[in-house]
């Protein structure tokens, strides 16, 4: 598989920023890795006061509330953060550890005693679904809902957005519920917490509980997928963790890296900004290109090389600064999880079918993984 090859290694090089038009907006990508880190700081420069226009493209079609607190800055993004940070943190506590641990033990034990299964649709959807029932302490059955949105909450396979409103309609269904009968879950927390005084009204609720929706999923499905398939094509890098499970850590970090599923995410310069030479005009949007900085050679050694004892590893997959990403722990915790149990459950993987997915955009073609991944599991 290609997922890590590199489409902005040349234009990083020679100016560190490409033009490129996404859906008839043409963006200006900021590709080297300390640009990015410094634009990914300067929120007053590159603003996230942008509902709908931090994703790339921009998901006016497709919701009606602004993403919480990703689409704020400070002080008020510090302030909307505090309220769910303690649900994102739940993925350190050992009870919660010790549930996603039984749960892909679980499924890896299914999957084993299956002549095949396919990756993306039939383990890793249900295992990111069923674990984050986990975090919002919520009932596990609601994840067979949530499975049945498919890989993305937006977008169908290949892309697409979808038409309709069914995540809004599940979150008012959610929050109607919590308020008349409030539990210890995360749609009750919102529903009963404060904001500067005040309660959050059902907008800023839906704002919140979107992004616990939409801001992961594909993250986690997706890193699942990629680092199986280079376990299943690269049999000495299971053997090598095997060896010393103590691996898995650095390892997964350069999963991290590698397969960024996200290729970039959109800023808005308040005020004509210039950027490596381009002039990007009051109102007009720059991306931070996440995966471009995480194969920049001035910050990475060999960076289109696969070092699972890469260290130190500044890559940047769960962002940069004060919007560091709420769910980098939940993430780390499913992929070092599962990559344990590998190592003591799985002899080898056997890929039998594999479909490739790309980003066709107008000046770079980029390869996102798999749209399905079908294996064999052999236990050890």
């Amino acid at each position: 598989m290609s997922a890590f090859s590199d489409p902005f290694q040349k234009v990083r090089q020679e100016s560190g920023v490409l033009q490129c038009p996404f859906h008839g907006e043409n963006i200006t990508m900021i590709l080297r890795h300390e640009d990015v880190r410094k634009a990914a700081k300067d929120w007053q420069t590159f603003s996230s006061d942008a509902p709908f226009r931090v994703p790339i493209p921009s998901e006016e079609d497709v919701r009606s509330m602004r993403q919480l607190p990703i689409e704020t800055n400070p002080p008020e993004h510090t302030d909307y953060r505090e309220i769910v940070e303690p649900f994102f943190q739940r993925a350190k506590d050992p009870a919660m550890i010790a549930q996603v641990e039984a749960l892909l033990e679980g499924m890896l034990t299914q999957a084993l005693e299956r002549d095949s299964i396919e990756i993306v649709n039939e383990f890793a959807l249900p295992a990111q679904s069923r674990a984050l029932t986990y975090l919002l302490n919520t009932a596990e059955s609601e994840a067979d809902t949530w499975i049945g949105w498919g890989i993305h909450v937006f977008k169908v396979t290949g892309g697409e957005f979808k038409s309709g409103t069914v995540l809004e309609d599940y979150l008012h269904a959610k929050f109607d519920q919590a308020e008349a009968n409030p539990d210890a879950d995360f749609f009750s927390a919102l529903t009963q917490a404060t904001f500067r005084d005040r309660k959050l009204t059902r907008e800023e609720c839906m704002g919140f509980a979107n992004l616990a929706f939409a801001g992961g999923r594909d993250t986690i499905i997706h890193t699942i997928s990629c680092a199986l398939g280079y376990l299943a094509e690269h049999p000495e890098a299971l053997e090598y963790l095997r060896a010393d499970p103590k691996r898995i850590t650095l390892a997964s970090e350069e999963f991290f890296r590698v397969f960024m599923p996200l290729t970039h995410i959109g800023r808005v310069c308040p005020a004509d900004t210039h950027v490596n030479g381009v002039t990007v005009k009051a109102g007009e949007r720059i991306s931070l290109a996440w995966a471009s900085a995480n194969f920049d050679e001035t910050a990475f050694s060999e960076p289109q090389e696969v070092r699972l004892d890469r260290k130190p590893n500044p890559h940047i997959s769960f962002g940069f600064g004060t919007h560091l990403c709420l769910g980098a722990p939940h993430a780390r915790l499913i992929l070092r999880t599962l990559l344990k149990l590998c190592c003591e459950r799985v002899k080898s993987i056997i890929i039998l079918k594999a479909e490739e997915r790309v980003e066709h955009e107008a000046k770079f073609d980029r390869t996102l993984g798999y749209d399905a991944l079908t294996v064999k599991l052999t236990p050890l």
